[in-house]
């Protein structure tokens, strides 16, 4: 492919939303799968992790062995227009929930949608071509893939990983009294809608986005992490709310604390805020005491991240601690 002919392509412009701001809104989506979570009969117990507390991935134990798989699958539409990000981006959002559990990825197959009489399938090879580096730099195996023809382009991938079922990272663990630590900037969702709307591209974010979660989940399990989940579609606000319900805790944001990408409050301030940055913030408003934070800091901690970082619930060497998790009060977060 020409560099001419790629550039000449705007993937963005064939997608209604682009990225993680197209998941379902979480108060839609639990009320769809409420009660579906139901394990198999006869007393088997070997689902560790399932959809209970929508935590980041499904978690099984192998019969006899001290052994867990862990199972997930992401895909979205476009959220650059370079191909070759797109395949990256997706690729390392998808491992991103085997990281989060505390697992290690082994094999991966590609779930690529593709409008084959719109866009051409050398645009497609190079989407694959992505998603196969990221993984090779993961260390994981690309057996295949399933695809099918779709008026809107998207792509992702569905991963199996292993980890050890006495040392996960899950969102029901966190106590009183831990610290919370935050692995990469804030500020993915709008700049993304910026790019969307304008064309510019913005180095710092498509730099995020592909740099795997492999060494904070790492390190994490190396503090004696018990309890993390990712900050991806629902922004920061949901997923911590979220990690509060499920481990019956109130956390507490130091909105000072929380990094940011350098131009993500000019994105706000300028207007480009996807609408599922907006449901996500109008899901989190009940459970959450605003106090003093201006509508701007509220719009970004809501920000509906691609392949953002991991949300710890202790320190992590090199990561900003933004906050903290008490006894459970009225809200399951404060913002300070």
């Amino acid at each position: 492919m020409t560099p001419t002919r790629q550039a000449s392509v705007r993937l963005t412009q064939f997608a209604h939303g682009g990225g993680c701001a197209c998941k379902i809104p979480p108060g839609e989506l639990e009320e769809v799968v409420s009660g579906l979570g139901a394990p198999l009969t006869g007393g088997d117990t070997s689902l560790l992790v399932g959809l209970a507390t929508g935590d980041d991935a499904a978690v099984v134990t192998l019969s006899g062995q001290d052994l867990a798989l862990v199972a997930t699958a992401d895909f979205f539409t476009p959220v650059v227009d370079d191909p070759y990000d797109w395949g990256r981006i997706a690729a390392a959002n998808a491992l991103s929930d085997v990281y989060a559990m505390g697992g290690r990825p082994v094999l991966a197959v590609n779930l690529l949608a593709w409008p084959r009489d719109r866009l051409p399938f050398e645009l497609a090879r190079e989407v694959l071509r992505g998603g196969l580096d990221i993984a090779t730099e993961a260390g994981c195996h690309v057996g295949g893939g399933h695809s099918v023809d779709d008026p809107e382009p998207k792509y992702g991938m569905a991963v199996t990983g292993v980890a050890d079922p006495a040392r996960l990272l899950r969102n029901d663990t966190g106590r009183a009294g831990l610290p919370l630590s935050l692995t990469k900037p804030l500020g993915l969702g709008v700049l993304n809608n910026r790019h969307k709307a304008t064309g510019e591209r913005f180095e710092q974010a498509v730099a995020t986005m592909t740099a795997l979660n492999r060494d904070a989940s790492a390190a994490a399990l190396a503090a004696g992490a018990t309890c993390a989940t990712d900050v991806t579609g629902f922004g920061l606000l949901g997923h911590l709310h979220k990690l509060a319900r499920a481990s019956g805790v109130t956390a507490v944001l130091d909105t000072a604390a929380v990094p940011c990408l350098d131009g993500a409050r000019e994105a706000v301030r300028d207007g480009y805020v996807s609408g599922g940055t907006r449901r996500n913030l109008e899901w989190v408003a009940p459970f959450t005491d605003f106090g003093g934070t201006d509508a701007d800091t509220r719009l970004l901690l809501a920000d509906a991240q691609t392949s953002g970082g991991l949300l710890v619930a202790g320190e992590v060497p090199g990561a900003p601690v933004v906050g903290e998790l008490v006894p459970r009060g009225a809200h399951s977060i404060v913002l300070r």
